[in-house]
């Protein structure tokens, strides 16, 4: 998909677009609220069609980003979030702001599409993915600092969305253009049997995780969606000091990326998946049933650090089940869908039964999902890439050693790939001419 490797820059940038809306869902979903005069629940359910026109893109683009080209898919996607964002920016018209919603997050869906499939197809995914949430996070928090600053109403989130994939389009340069033919025949030529139209791989793994991912990220915003009511009437801190705290949480977040950029491959991607999740699980309950100023603060930003750090091997973890994307884009689709229903869940759960209460099942869940994503991590992780080789040169441990290479995908033979045929090569015996040698070296018997 990607003619060079400096491509990852716009795929950065694309990622970080695409990313924006969900990471500035608090603010969009409470300035609707305030500005036009909508219910909390009313607000809600527009940042819900919002993300749900973003995941509706992914799924339908999952497999045709290469056929339609990646820069003009990125850019159809970039002008859907000028137009959509910028629209819904500019009116006060409670329909017109919904449909350009609608529009706008159709468009961060196709945004993302393209980062995710480009992303699965670098040589280090989780890299390229720990980048990405590394920009949207640093961007996200700026914008959190900036807006309260410049006045209320919706128009600001919007705008500032808009004006994002603005800046992105000039990057767009960088990515393949056309239908992507070539770049399909290059990938064909390196990993045999992938081309266009071939079958989706793993999809057992795949599609596991692409279901724990939505419980997972709808668990998450289950959370998120409650966590400034939590701190205003629970908890009984000022709006102020509940944005501080939510400020020092997206800082958190940033070192969290950083910690797992550094981190890499070191730990697999199994203990970083079930026992970070594990962790979350935690910070949740104590966030959820906090009565004060430290343990609000702490749940929170506990779980903001250790959150953008599971979500990158996750997403590096679905990468990796398809170098053409695939699975990436479908993954990130479900989480997105997850998100999207995150707000009512926990809406519904923290009215039936109270925050504390919505922590534990919200705790329950997560430490029931990590089971399977960390089974499909350690699954995936020590798969061999040619079964044939693999029987023939060392059995189960060489099996291991070639699943969890690091080595380029151009110079390793992938699962699946055709075997080379063994040519037989003739060599002439010498065991005449040995014959020969022996009888001449060997003693005659006389003394």
């Amino acid at each position: 998909m990607l003619s060079r490797p400096r491509a990852l820059g716009p795929l950065v940038a694309l990622f970080t677009a695409g990313y924006l809306a969900p990471y500035l869902l608090p603010t969009v979903v409470g300035r609707l609220s305030a500005g036009l005069g909508l219910t909390p629940a009313q607000a809600g359910l527009v940042g819900s069609v919002l993300l749900l026109a973003s995941a509706s893109a992914g799924f339908t683009l999952a497999s045709r980003v290469e056929r339609f080209g990646p820069r003009g898919t990125a850019r159809a996607g970039l002008l859907a979030m000028c137009v959509g964002y910028g629209s819904a920016a500019l009116t006060a018209s409670v329909p017109l702001v919904v449909g350009g919603a609608v529009v706008g997050g159709f468009g961060s869906g196709t945004t993302l599409a393209v980062a995710a499939a480009g992303i699965a197809a670098q040589r280090d995914p989780h890299r390229a993915s720990t980048l990405g949430l590394l920009s949207v996070s640093a961007t996200a928090g700026a914008l959190y600092l900036t807006l309260p600053h410049l006045g209320g109403g919706h128009a600001l989130p919007f705008a500032s969305i808009a004006l994002a994939a603005a800046l992105v389009w000039p990057l767009t340069g960088g990515l393949a253009g056309g239908t992507g033919r070539v770049d399909r025949a290059d990938r064909a030529a390196e990993v045999p049997g992938r081309g266009e139209g071939s079958p989706l791989p793993h999809r057992r793994s795949g599609l596991v995780l692409a279901a724990a991912i939505l419980l997972w990220s709808m668990a998450q915003n289950a959370l998120w969606g409650v966590s400034g009511r939590i701190g205003l009437t629970q908890a009984g801190l000022s709006e102020v000091t509940v944005g501080a705290v939510f400020a020092v949480a997206l800082g958190a977040g940033l070192a969290g990326v950083t910690a797992a950029g550094a981190l890499g491959s070191r730990l697999g991607r199994a203990v970083p998946i079930g026992a970070g999740t594990a962790v979350i699980a935690v910070c949740v309950l104590v966030s959820s049933g906090a009565g004060s100023l430290p343990a609000f603060a702490a749940g929170e930003i506990l779980w903001n650090l250790f959150y953008p750090v599971v979500l990158s091997y996750l997403l590096g973890l679905a990468a990796s089940l398809d170098p053409r994307g695939r699975w990436a884009v479908l993954v990130g689709s479900a989480s997105s869908l997850g998100v999207a229903c995150g707000p009512v869940v926990g809406s519904v759960l923290s009215e039936r039964a109270g925050y504390p209460g919505m922590g534990m099942v919200l705790c329950a869940l997560l430490l029931l999902i990590a089971v399977p994503m960390t089974a499909v991590a350690l699954h995936t992780s020590g798969r061999p890439l040619v079964p044939g080789s693999v029987r023939r040169r060392g059995g189960a441990p060489a099996a291991v050693v070639a699943g969890t290479t690091t080595a380029a995908t151009g110079l390793v033979p992938q699962m699946g790939a055709p075997e080379q045929e063994v040519a037989e090569i003739l060599v002439p015996s010498r065991r005449r001419a040995d014959r020969r040698a022996f009888r001449l070296a060997r003693p005659s018997g006389r003394g």
